[in-house]
């Protein structure tokens, strides 16, 4: 049986803080700028400290939203319905909260439902929420299980997160290519092997679990 993860008990919303100006952020960015060695005047940079800002909005957007208030609407009409769905390949932009350079990857998500379930887009948008946060994979891995299991209740919930992380590509190591794998299995998914292989069979992970 797979070990409980230590990270089980992650909490969802990160402490709020005071956010600075954004002329304080933009002032940053001309620091930034100047600490690598470029002048912040001049004509091709001068826009930048607004693009940056900009940018950064929609890069931690995450930071705004409540992944539980998406969660909240589901549906109990399911005919019946008693085997798992799961959304798979969903490809998601991150940042390493380490040198705040890009994680891209994609995410396999599942849940074995008790009696309700939720919209489809809602579970990409759970993984986006957290992806648009300076993340470490394994904390977010986390963080989409427990919420899911939290909200939903289901039997079980199966998350596979596969990233690929710029701070080993393009700088460090420096070595292109390497895919990191993290998962977390909840209720059915980690107690039951047959149903824990079906999902990662389903994910193409057939040789796993």
């Amino acid at each position: 049986m797979p070990k409980k993860s230590a990270l089980a008990s992650v909490a969802v919303s990160p402490k709020k803080l005071e956010k600075p100006s954004r002329a304080e952020a933009q002032a940053a960015v001309r620091t930034l700028l100047r600490w690598a060695g470029d002048d912040p005047d001049r004509e091709g940079l001068k826009a930048t400290p607004d693009r940056v800002v900009r940018s950064y909005e929609e890069f931690f957007s995450g930071y705004d939203q409540d992944p539980e208030e998406i969660l909240a609407r589901t549906f109990e009409e399911i005919a019946g319905y008693d085997d798992m769905v799961v959304l798979r390949g969903i490809r998601f932009e991150s940042y390493c909260e380490h040198h705040m350079v890009p994680i891209i990857g994609i995410a396999h998500i599942g849940y074995l439902p008790n009696d309700r379930v939720v919209g489809i887009s809602k579970l990409a948008r759970v993984l986006e929420i957290f992806s648009k946060r300076l993340q470490i994979q394994e904390k977010m891995t986390a963080e989409i299980a427990n919420t899911i299991d939290r909200v939903l209740k289901p039997q079980g919930v199966a998350v596979v997160i596969e990233g690929e992380h710029q701070c080993m590509t393009t700088r460090g190591v420096h070595r292109p290519g390497v895919n990191m794998v993290t998962s977390q299995m909840m209720g059915v998914f980690r107690d039951n092997e047959a149903t824990r292989k079906e999902f990662l069979s389903i994910i193409g992970h057939r040789n796993a679990g």
